[in-house]
């Protein structure tokens, strides 16, 4: 079991920066794939961003490459997501998911076991 829960999100002017933390609880194993998720109203749950709790290679989505960061404090147990230059497309409730299989990478929500509560990102202009 793991158990997941978000924190950071707010409301925040075109430009700024924000970031989210994901405390990561339970059972877990260096193997399993963090990632992060988004979903605006009306729309599909979008991939955001993806590492392995190992280290190794992040992957981002394109339309947050380059503004989005995402990391891990083992020691904290804490999957974090920085958020920087966003825009009011960022606007969505973001959600940490925990992926236990052993492939590669995924950026299909089905693929992913364990999620937390969300997170409310509101980028005004």
């Amino acid at each position: 079991q793991v158990q997941l829960v978000e924190s950071g999100g707010g409301l925040v002017q075109a430009g700024g920066s924000l970031r989210l933390s994901c405390a990561a609880s339970g059972r877990t194993f260096s193997n399993y794939i963090m990632g992060w998720f988004r979903q605006a109203p009306g729309k599909e749950r979008e991939f955001v961003a993806a590492i392995r709790w190992s280290g190794g290679n992040a992957y981002y989505a394109e339309s947050v490459k380059g503004r989005f960061t995402i990391s891990r404090d083992n020691d904290k147990n804490t999957v974090y997501l920085e958020m920087n230059g966003l825009k009011p497309e960022d606007t969505a409730v973001y959600y940490c998911a925990v992926d236990r299989t052993a492939g590669p990478v995924s950026q299909y929500a089905y693929e992913y076991d364990y999620w937390g509560q969300g997170t409310q990102v509101t980028v005004s202009s």
